[in-house]
């Protein structure tokens, strides 16, 4: 029979080990340059003809396209309803050139950053809509870039020309079909104007009125979108009838328009982002305004629930930093604002170039000094600040599949 172990006990550490934070490189970039929302509108006008646009993501040519985006249809929710959505799903080899394969939103996967990135065919780090929230350096507020609250100058804020402005001035006929609302909001001036207008109340109007546009010259750009999708998910969730409803009203407005193309025509149907279901529970929602430990140091909380800038008082974003690191850096991937960009979260790695790549430098300090994108089914609400925002269920905004990956659907006549 052996005798007792001899020699010093093993320290906890070595059953315990300290748990490592995602590293901010292993996050699932989107596709810049390649494959995300920023090089659609550019891939369309240059096989249009339209002078000074290209991409790296290759379409076939079309004399008259339409941009159908549904906000909030991401690739993995329509594989996951077949049922709602059958004339979408059997578009779904055709994604992508035909690969079956999707686009990739920019970071944050939100409206306001997805949209200027279609419409000006940039990365959030040129186009400078870098969230649904972030810091105005100029005033030191926080500015909601999908309410433009509070106002600043549009064309200040983001100063490069729409493709839609480009493709005007070749000649190209283009407009926008829309809600009547978004006629002249900012949003719309600085990612979506360019050609005429056209507001419409009905998703079925919408459809025929692009249809219309799209015959009514040899080269033509048009845009519709349809925004209750995203809106159900936000208040029901992904998981209800009310959303499933919207899917089954959306497809067949998709098929609708399909059965209206003139001659010549593509028709893409996209998205902004997806959605993902976030439990109501205090492991899940985590309440920053309840939170003493993730609230020091830190000045402004801006973002959204699953992708947060964190802009920390003078010398503190360190610490900040650390901590958040240390409490949430397991289920999110939590950076400093140069690891995110050097990562190339917001576009190409690399500083500013003023080309579409990197970050430019006016838009540099819009981004947190913290930048916290979610892996897991979380979320870092603020219950008192935002208490809106708070109660939704569905949420968006991080790189996960379910958020980040959107269809790109092709019909052709």
């Amino acid at each position: 029979m052996s005798g007792p172990a001899t020699g010093p006990l093993p320290s906890t550490a070595s059953f315990w080990p300290e748990p490592t934070p995602l590293d901010p490189r292993s996050a699932p970039l989107p596709r810049y340059g390649t494959g995300s929302l920023a090089d659609l509108l550019p891939a369309v006008a240059a096989g249009q003809e339209v002078p000074g646009l290209s991409s790296g993501l290759a379409l076939a040519p079309a004399d008259r396209v339409c941009v159908f985006l549904v906000d909030g249809l991401g690739w993995e929710l329509l594989r996951a309803h077949p049922d709602e959505a059958p004339f979408l799903t059997s578009l779904l080899p055709s994604s992508l050139n035909g690969s079956g394969e999707p686009l990739t939103a920019g970071f944050p996967s939100t409206t306001a950053t997805s949209l200027a990135s279609v419409g000006t065919g940039l990365p959030p780090g040129a186009h400078g809509l870098p969230g649904y929230t972030v810091l105005d350096p100029d005033t030191g507020q926080l500015m909601n870039q999908l309410r433009w609250q509070p106002w600043t100058e549009p064309h200040a804020w983001q100063p490069y020309p729409t493709v839609f402005q480009l493709a005007d001035a070749a000649g190209v006929h283009t407009c926008q079909v829309s809600a009547p609302t978004f006629a002249e909001t900012p949003l719309t001036k600085v990612a979506l104007s360019g050609g005429t207008f056209h507001g419409r109340l009905t998703g079925e109007e919408r459809m025929d009125l692009a249809a219309e546009q799209l015959a009514a010259a040899g080269r033509s750009l048009v845009y519709t979108y349809y925004s209750e999708v995203d809106g159900k998910g936000h208040r029901f969730g992904v998981d209800s009838p009310e959303w499933r409803d919207q899917l089954r009203y959306v497809d067949g407005l998709a098929q609708r328009l399909a059965e209206r193309l003139p001659p010549r025509s593509a028709l893409y149907v996209t998205a902004d982002h997806g959605m993902i279901d976030v439990p109501f529970d205090p492991e899940s929602r985590i309440d920053f305004d309840e939170d003493w430990e993730l609230r020091a140091g830190v000045s402004l909380l801006g973002g959204e629930g699953r992708a947060r800038h964190v802009y920390a008082v003078p010398g503190a974003a360190g610490d900040v930093l650390a901590v958040w690191r240390e409490v949430l850096g397991e289920r999110m991937w939590v950076a400093g604002r140069d690891e995110a960009i050097e990562a190339g979260w917001f576009g190409g790695p690399g500083g500013a170039d003023g080309g579409g790549k990197g970050v430019d430098d006016r838009v540099y300090r819009r981004i947190g000094d913290i930048v916290a994108a979610a892996r897991d089914d979380i979320a870092i609400v603020a219950s008192h600040t935002e208490p809106k925002e708070s109660a939704m269920v569905g949420l968006h905004g991080s790189m996960t599949p379910l958020e980040q990956l959107v269809p790109l659907l092709e019909v052709r006549s």
